[in-house]
């Protein structure tokens, strides 16, 4: 069993850049892939970044702003959003799954979910 930990969420204006972590209980990212998901209010939980072995995939609504990485030394994955948007306020949550990336952005697919992380962004 892998426990996820967020971290870094908070409330920054538009344009403003936050660094979320994902810390795990144990060593998972050799066999995992690592994602931020997120949830707004009314709207459906949406696949933000996959990580595995070095590939990253993005959604579509963050790519180019917000970049995904891993320190396997830590057992730590992070989310750098860059330009935020007001669009981007919601609940992220970090998760994982076997095997790697494959089918990323379904959360139906993922085997562990940390409790989430609040991001705020105001204009």
């Amino acid at each position: 069993q892998v426990q996820l930990v967020e971290s870094g969420g908070g409330s920054v204006q538009a344009g403003g850049s936050l660094r979320l972590s994902c810390a795990a209980s144990v060593y998972t990212y050799s066999s995992n892939g690592m994602a931020w998901f997120r949830q707004a209010p009314g709207k459906k939980r949406e696949g933000v970044a996959c990580i595995y072995r070095g590939s990253t995939f993005y959604g579509d609504s963050v790519n180019g702003r917000f970049t995904i990485s891993q320190d396997n030394a830590k057992n730590t994955v992070y989310l750098q959003m860059n330009s935020l948007k007001p669009e981007d306020t919601a609940m992220y949550y970090c998760a994982a799954k076997p095997p790697g990336c494959a089918i990323w952005g379904l959360p139906e697919v993922y085997n562990y979910w940390g409790q989430g992380t609040q991001v705020t962004v105001s204009s």
